[in-house]
């Protein structure tokens, strides 16, 4: 399977994951120091979210990246295949 090779993807994907860590982090603190299981609840269903996020948004990359390259440099296929894959990331990301 291929690597995403673009540099912004890749930064935004690992941006993702480190706001998905340090909201992990916070659900430590909250178990540690006796929260409330409702409110650390609701923020785990937000981490897990997060990931769901990253995992469509990593996956629509991947396709943009995968199908473009298949495309060459048509360049009105690129912003057709790029105006689609926006519309299926956010179909996506309604799922949850």
């Amino acid at each position: 399977m291929s690597q995403l090779t673009d540099e912004k993807n890749r930064t935004d994907l690992l941006n993702r994951l480190k706001r998905a860590e340090g909201q992990l982090r916070g659900i430590q603190r909250m178990i540690e120091e006796g929260q409330p299981c409702l409110d650390i609840a609701s923020q785990m269903a937000a981490v897990r979210k997060a990931l769901d996020s990253t995992y469509v948004r990593m996956t629509v990359c991947f396709m943009e990246q995968e199908l473009g390259n298949r495309l060459g440099d048509n360049a009105k296929g690129r912003k057709q295949l790029t105006e689609v894959l926006e519309e299926v990331q956010t179909l996506l990301g309604k799922v949850r």
